[in-house]
């Protein structure tokens, strides 16, 4: 029976490092494997996610659209009303 080593895990920021490098052919999948001291198959499992990850990412931008946040979306709402509030005031005081 053989002793099995601990499971290595590795940060977002050690895959993200690794990926790039394995993209632009500085090390390959079995280089980065032994560096990280994983298996082969956890380095085509963070190449598979990045993957992944960027066409999801990419098929979700929209270049001609801004990006707002559920806060900013909030910001924006409360403003919205403030302004209608402060017009319905002028029109009554323009009425009166």
């Amino acid at each position: 029976m053989s002793i099995r080593k601990p499971k290595r895990f590795l940060t977002a920021e050690q895959n993200y490092d690794l990926w790039v490098r394995m993209l632009t052919g500085q090390v390959t999948q079995a280089q980065a494997a032994a560096e990280a001291g994983v298996d082969r198959t956890v380095i085509a499992r963070l190449r598979q996610v990045a993957r992944d990850g960027a066409i999801a990412a990419l098929q979700a931008s929209r270049p001609s659209q801004a990006k707002v946040s559920a806060a900013e979306a909030s910001e924006l709402a409360k403003l919205a009303a403030e302004v209608d509030r402060l017009g319905a005031v002028v029109i009554d005081q323009a009425s009166s």
